[in-house]
C-alpha cells in the first residue's frame, strides 16, 4: 500500500480510503462489514469514510454504529484507523438537528463520538455547504472540538471553489489551520471541479477526496454486466444508455491494455497529483481486494490522452476553459 500526506498535513492516509456507506440497513450486514474492515487494514488501507447520516435508518447513524461495535474488538482497530465522518445531515425532526449552526455541530460531533465508541475524529467534514451560517460560527464551533481533543483536523464535502477560499481566508484571520481536505464527486465521466475545485485546493494545500470513483459503477464494466445479465439499477441503467458511446470506446480501451474498466477509472484519478485518496465502497472483501490493482496501473501519455478523448473534461482550469 501506498501512503501519502492528506493535504498540506503530516496526517499520512492510504492511497485508497474505503467508503463505508453501504454499511447498514439492506446493504451490507454488520459481519460483512466486520469482515471487510478488517481485510482493509490487511491490506493496509488506514483511511476509513463514513458520516452520521449513512445507514438507510434516518437519524440512527448505522453506519457509525456499526464502526463503534468494529473498533470496540480492540486489537488496534481504531488506532490503525484515520477516521473521517461528516456533519450536516438531518438526524432528526427539530429544527437544529441538522446543518452548520455552532449547536448542531456539537450535539452532532457528541453523537458520533458516542456511536463510533471512541474519544475524537481524526477528519470531521461539513457534509454540505450552509449558506446559512456564518463562517465565524462555524469556525468558533470547530475549534471548541479542536480545542477539546474531539477533532484532530476539519475538512469539507460538496463546496464550490469559492466556498474553499471563503472557509479558509476566514480560519487565517482567527489563526486556525481551516480546511485540510475536500471531498467532491470526481471520475472520468463527472470532472466539473477542474474548473476551479481541484485549483482551490492545490492554491490552499487540501487534499481531494473523490467520491463515486465508478460514477456508480457505471465505469465498472457497465456494458458487459448488461450483456450478461446481471442487474443493474435504475440510475445504473439511464446511466448507460446516456453515455453508450463512450461506454462503447472506454470498454474497448480497458480490454486493449488487458485492464478491468474499473481499475482503469482508479488508476486515472490516482495519476492526478492532486488527488489524496478516491473512496471505494466495496459491498464484499472480494470488491475490496480487487481494487488494489489500481494502485499497479500506470498509463502512459498516449493513453491518459485517449481516455481524455473519450471522456474530454471541462478544457482545464478556469477562467482558461471557457475563455482566452
Amino acid at each position: 500500500m501506498e501512503y501519502v500526506r492528506l493535504g498540506r498535513t503530516g496526517l499520512m492516509v492510504s492511497r485508497l480510503c474505503l467508503g463505508t456507506m453501504n454499511f447498514g440497513v439492506h446493504m451490507t450486514s454488520e459481519a460483512d462489514a466486520f469482515s471487510i474492515m478488517d481485510q482493509a487494514l490487511e491490506l493496509g488501507i488506514n483511511f476509513f469514510d463514513s458520516a452520521n447520516v449513512y445507514g438507510g435508518k434516518p437519524g440512527a447513524g448505522v453506519t457509525e454504529t456499526i464502526l463503534g461495535n468494529w473498533f470496540s474488538q480492540g486489537g488496534g482497530r481504531r488506532e490503525k484507523t484515520v477516521l473521517a465522518t461528516k456533519v450536516y445531515g438531518k438526524m432528526g425532526e427539530w429544527p437544529n438537528e441538522s446543518r452548520l449552526s455552532a449547536l448542531n455541530i456539537r450535539r452532532a460531533c457528541d453523537a458520533s463520538l458516542k456511536r463510533l465508541k471512541t474519544d475524537y475524529i481524526d477528519l470531521y467534514q461539513m457534509h454540505h455547504i450552509d449558506r446559512n451560517s456564518p463562517w465565524e460560527e462555524i469556525w468558533q464551533a470547530m475549534e471548541t472540538l479542536v480545542q477539546q481533543g474531539k477533532v484532530l483536523y476539519v475538512g469539507s464535502s460538496n463546496f464550490a471553489g469559492w466556498h474553499i477560499a471563503q472557509a479558509n481566508e476566514a480560519a487565517k484571520q482567527r489563526h486556525f489551520m481551516g480546511l485540510v481536505s475536500e471531498q467532491s464527486l470526481y471520475n472520468l465521466a463527472a470532472r466539473t471541479i477542474e474548473l476551479e475545485v481541484l485549483p482551490a485546493c492545490q492554491s490552499y494545500g487540501l487534499g481531494m477526496i473523490p467520491w463515486s470513483p465508478l460514477h456508480g459503477g457505471m465505469l465498472g464494466g457497465a456494458l458487459k454486466k448488461a450483456a450478461e445479465g446481471r442487474h443493474l439499477e435504475d440510475l445504473q441503467k439511464r446511466r448507460l444508455e446516456q453515455h453508450r458511446p463512450q461506454l462503447e470506446q472506454y470498454e474497448a480501451f480497458c480490454d486493449e491494455i488487458g485492464e478491468h474498466p474499473a481499475d482503469v477509472a482508479l488508476a486515472w484519478m490516482l495519476h492526478n497529483p492532486i488527488v489524496t485518496s478516491p473512496i471505494i465502497g466495496p459491498r464484499t472483501a472480494q470488491q475490496l481486494s480487487g481494487s488494489l490493482r489500481a494502485l499497479e496501473i500506470k498509463m502512459n501519455d498516449e493513453q491518459m490522452k485517449r481516455l481524455d478523448a473519450i471522456w474530454p473534461g471541462p478544457g482545464g482550469a478556469a477562467p482558461e476553459a471557457y475563455a482566452w
